[in-house]
């Protein structure tokens, strides 16, 4: 009898192992057929590299604004598919004169925490970013707004201490989504690890160097998304990365380098995805201490990297001829700029007048990609003829930030995307003097006169004197060989046959707005 009741007993056990620990097994069944549902409208994106963090205001990379921006957080304004503004959070908005610009704000959007979205929310979130006590790296990009004034619940005004013609632009960018002011009380610093916005996506966990997930905002006040949750997978290996999209566990990834093009050309699950960016990649000089405060040292290296080659063997002509920092599609570029020729006689010569003609050894930093460990390589063995011998340090993604932003670089490579297509975006955060740093000048050049430059072309409201001065700044920048301009960047991904939609803007950041799983 007791060998009958423990096998009864055994069975029933295992039959609730089976069944999910639970007898009731219609209810079970619906769950299951749910979590399949939602299974299939998750969109896995594979990437590179973690956010270094999810607060918008402290960001210095597209790689962490393209999780957030348009998907947790919305600004006043947004880009269409043509970079033109169009209404977001702001219904329409009246530049009422040179230094004050008025916004009708929608009256039907609440945050991810219930709280509504007011003008109110709108003053504390730039408050926030222009407090000096906060601190944020990105305040220099509005530094002008001297009041955010409420007029009423819905209708707000920037007061700026002077005319900004790019404010629009900087309005579209990460730095501006709009934050819960609960949230701004309530987590403090902590809107690093909690992002709290307006977007049609909510934020729902992050499990730094592994993964960050997002679900569908159910309340949003626009068209919703077709995709109920979105997970950013880190997963630093390139070939496990085009793998996943092979084996179904995974629809993008991102970036692609161009030594896994063809591969994902030939496949029979993933298309390869290209569109031309605003950024730019370059090789940059630490110009604030040895060798590299030596101009001189500076215009040998330009004059003995030769490009052309670089484009095509390491780039295989995966993006355009750069000449300078900014791409040839923003606001601001100047055509006629030359980087140095190749000419290693005279490259040889300034060697020497800058005292090194018996060579030195520097350090080249990079990150740990294969195409900039490829141009890291190609660069090596070229400033090899000029007798300087390069030591590569490869670095892990954030712990590359955190050196190029404290300084600790002699040569890099990096790239700067451009988040607004204007070239105020990239010429004050990369190259005015307050900017050292986190604030996007790893130069850390100083130029009085190219400050003043920058600055006036800021105010000025006729385009094309905007254009005059940036000119003037760049070709000044370029004198003082600040970089070394290697291309024009390309957005470049693999994506899964059956995903619709997915875009990334020229800016760089990831755009979902319109993406969906065919299943």
């Amino acid at each position: 009898m007791k060998l009958k009741k423990y096998l009864l007993g055994l069975a029933i056990t295992v039959l609730l192992i089976l069944t999910g620990c639970s007898t009731q097994l219609s209810s079970d069944d619906e769950s299951s057929n749910d979590a399949q549902a939602a299974d299939a409208d998750t969109l896995i994106i594979a990437r590179l590299s973690d956010a270094e963090n999810l607060d918008h205001q402290f960001m210095s990379t597209i790689n962490a604004a393209s999780v957030t921006h348009g998907k947790v957080y919305e600004g006043l304004v947004g880009r269409d598919k043509n970079a033109e503004f169009v209404p977001l959070l702001a219904e329409n908005w009246e530049q009422i004169s040179d230094t004050v610009w008025e916004f009708s704000l929608r009256e039907d959007v609440t945050f991810h925490d219930g709280e509504p979205f007011t003008s109110e929310a709108v003053k504390k979130t730039f408050e926030r970013l222009l407090d000096p006590n906060v601190g944020s790296p990105r305040a220099g990009a509005l530094s002008m707004v001297q009041e955010i004034k409420v007029v009423d619940n819905h209708t707000v005004q920037f007061i700026l201490s002077e005319s900004y013609a790019p404010l629009l632009s900087i309005l579209a960018s990460h730095e501006s989504g709009i934050i819960s002011p609960k949230a701004i009380e309530r987590f403090g610093k902590e809107l690093i690890n909690e992002p709290v916005g307006t977007g049609p996506f909510r934020f729902e966990h992050w499990k730094p160097g592994q993964e960050i997930v997002l679900v569908r905002n159910e309340e949003y006040w626009g068209s919703a998304s077709e995709l109920a949750k979105v997970v950013f997978k880190v997963v630093p290996e390139e070939t496990t990365r085009v793998s996943m999209i092979e084996t179904g566990e995974a629809h993008v990834t991102e970036p692609l380098s161009v030594t896994m093009m063809e591969t994902v050309e030939n496949s029979s699950s993933s298309d390869l995805y290209r569109s031309e960016s605003y950024g730019t990649e370059y090789l940059g000089f630490n110009v604030s201490k040895p060798p590299f405060d030596n101009v001189l040292l500076r215009k040998a290296v330009g004059h003995a990297i030769e490009l052309n080659s670089i484009r095509k063997g390491v780039f295989n002509n995966v993006g355009g001829v750069a000449n300078s920092l900014l791409g040839s599609k923003v606001f601001g570029y100047d055509e006629t700029m030359q980087p140095y020729s190749y000419n290693l006689d005279e490259a040889k010569r300034l060697m020497a007048e800058a005292g090194y003609k018996d060579g030195l050894t520097i350090k080249l930093t990079t990150m740990d990609s294969k195409e900039r460990i490829n141009l890291a390589e190609v660069i090596q063995s070229q400033l090899k003829g000029i007798g300087i011998t390069v030591e590569i340090e490869v670095l892990e993604y954030g712990t590359f930030v955190d050196t190029t932003n404290s300084g600790n670089t002699e040569m890099y490579i990096l790239s700067w995307r451009n988040a607004t297509g204007d070239a105020d975006y990239n010429q004050y955060n990369l190259l005015h003097s307050s900017t050292h740093g986190a604030g996007g000048n790893r130069f850390f050049y100083a130029n009085p006169q190219v400050d003043e430059w920058i600055e006036q072309a800021r105010q000025e409201m006729d385009s094309d004197k905007r254009v005059e001065l940036y000119s003037k700044a760049q070709h000044k920048q370029m004198e003082d060989a600040l970089y070394i301009p290697v291309r024009v960047i390309e957005n470049v991904a693999a994506v899964h046959k059956n995903v619709e939609g997915f875009d990334i803007a020229p800016a760089g950041y990831i755009d979902l707005s319109t993406t969906r799983i065919n299943n």
